[in-house]
């Protein structure tokens, strides 16, 4: 994507072509001239050092003074930015390999690096899709003997707009989120649909503090990733309906290596979105359940508590287990602590469990490959799909706002709900084209995931990645997770299974 400019354009005059990425925008609910921008090589931030670790070499965001933990009004510690400069306006030429810049001149285009282990990536279909589109574009200058040009690492669609006027009003039953999460396929494939599920058609939205959750669904080309992916959101709707600068609290294995280089960090929607390796829209749509509010309270709760959950878990302390605590686990939990009484909906099948332990332990003879298939049957839903915790989220803020029920007692978070709410939205966010295969809706249960995927296992799509071992010297002792029970009968039964799979060898052995 790399050329030079052309001879009708006039050569790039600028050190930095692009400005600085909290010059003129917040990070979430925070001031971004607040932060610093930095690496987490920085000998000086008084950031903890496991937190650090992880951004060795990227582009990060620090307060720029500490306040005290636990502070309604403390900005993030840790913000991964990616990138040290931001392009707020410019379109593609027709070309696709320079950026127009108003007020300014043709600038020199290229992409950051494919990563080795990412199996797809931007192609002309999406510099078609970013060619219909006014940008806003993350990256950084490169100076070449031909002058500079701005390498882009994240491409956002400054049209994405969420505006009263461009929302469609439906009704809403307890299976109207699922209906709009399984019919993607009706929904614009070049532009974000939002649908309006309460709340006044004449209401403003400009400058109101949200909470949203988002749920990205299935990739097309990993069998490992049916689940979805979830975080919870905070921010403020820009003056025209903006939203790139929303706060994602992204919770994702640190102890692997991504092959997209993701990393678990509160980070920027456009960043969490759109990085070209990184980015969820490149390898599956999205779904955004938003809450408009009339002020800060609660997403500044919900920003505040989870801060003391992220040092924890750069640390540690927490771990991130795909069935006790993962994405889902780690962001409902939370809302939970802060009073929310979210319906559980039990775990998937206590049978299956208890089957799935004999017969997986038996066949693999291992009792972690057992205990594997037990805990993924026998955890609470809520906590282990994306999907499901997505939904529960929705169809329990309908309830308390559209049919109060009585014979529930509210906590003092469920009723700032009530009184703050002023518009809950449901988002389509499409998937970006790209050479990637095209990804669907996230499963609702166990019994889809098996479903959708070969029933040999040999033949999943998945993608191996490496481990990414965490320093001994900065690390905490794990907290204990509480995690199901295995019985004692299913355990001897197990051993019965395994003991009699072992004789049965032998005889079979003996016989030839």
């Amino acid at each position: 994507m790399a050329s030079t400019v052309p001879a009708s354009a006039t050569p790039a005059a600028h050190v930095q072509i692009g400005q600085s990425p909290l010059q003129h925008e917040p990070l979430g609910l925070f001031d971004g001239t607040s932060f610093t921008v930095t690496i987490g090589r920085c000998t000086d931030c008084p950031t903890a050092p496991q937190a650090l670790w992880y951004f060795a070499d990227e582009t990060i965001a620090i307060p720029a003074a500490q306040e005290d933990q636990g502070s309604a009004t403390q900005p993030p510690f840790l913000v991964w930015l990616g990138s040290p400069e931001l392009i707020p306006q410019a379109t593609l030429t027709s070309d696709h390999t320079h950026l127009n810049i108003e007020g300014d001149s043709l600038i020199p285009l290229r992409l950051t690096a494919k990563l080795p282990m990412n199996r797809s990536y931007y192609n002309e279909t999406t510099a078609r899709f970013f060619g219909s589109h006014p940008l806003r574009l993350r990256g950084r200058t490169v100076s070449t003997a031909e002058g500079p040009l701005f390498e882009a690492r994240t491409i956002w669609p400054t049209d994405f707009l969420l505006t009263p006027d461009q929302a469609r009003t439906v009704p809403t039953d307890d299976r109207t989120l699922s209906r709009l999460i399984e019919h993607t396929d009706q929904l614009a494939a070049d532009t974000v649909t939002t649908h309006r599920l309460w709340g006044k058609t004449d209401a403003a939205w400009a400058g109101k503090p949200v909470l949203a959750a988002i749920l990205n669904g299935a990739q097309g080309d990993d069998d490992e990733a049916h689940g979805g992916h979830f975080g919870i959101v905070t921010g403020r709707v820009g003056p025209n309906g903006e939203w790139a600068d929303w706060l994602v609290n992204n919770f994702y294995d640190p102890d692997v290596v991504s092959e997209k280089g993701i990393l678990p960090a509160m980070v920027p929607m456009d960043n969490y979105l759109m990085d070209l390796n990184s980015g969820q829209s490149y390898y599956r749509p999205s779904a955004l359940l938003v809450l408009v509010l009339k002020q800060d309270r609660i997403p500044a709760a919900y920003q505040t508590g989870i801060q003391d959950v992220y040092r924890r878990f750069y640390r540690h302390e927490l771990e991130y287990h795909h069935t006790l605590l993962n994405c889902a686990g780690f962001s409902i939990d939370q809302l939970r602590r802060l009073g929310w009484q979210i319906p559980l909906q039990g775990p998937s099948n206590r049978l299956k469990a208890t089957a799935g332990y004999v017969y997986m332990a038996a066949s693999d003879r291992s009792l972690a490959s057992g205990l594997k298939a037990y805990r993924y049957f026998s955890e609470e839903l809520t906590r282990l799909l994306p999907r499901v915790a997505f939904e529960a989220i929705g169809n329990d803020l309908l309830h308390l706002l559209q049919q109060p029920d009585s014979q529930r007692s509210l906590t003092p978070f469920e009723q700032w709900l009530r009184e703050d709410v002023e518009a809950v939205l449901y988002v389509h966010i499409p998937q970006i084209p790209s050479s990637r295969a095209l990804g669907t809706y996230a499963v609702a249960s166990l019994d889809e995931y098996q479903q959708r995927v070969p029933s040999d296992r040999s033949q999943w799509k998945t993608i191996a990645v490496p481990p990414r071992p965490f320093p001994a010297e900065l690390r905490v002792a794990p907290a204990p997770v509480e995690a199901a029970t295995i019985p004692g009968s299913v355990l001897a039964l197990t051993a019965g299974c395994m003991f009699g799979l072992a004789w049965l060898g032998r005889l079979l052995i003996r016989r030839r």
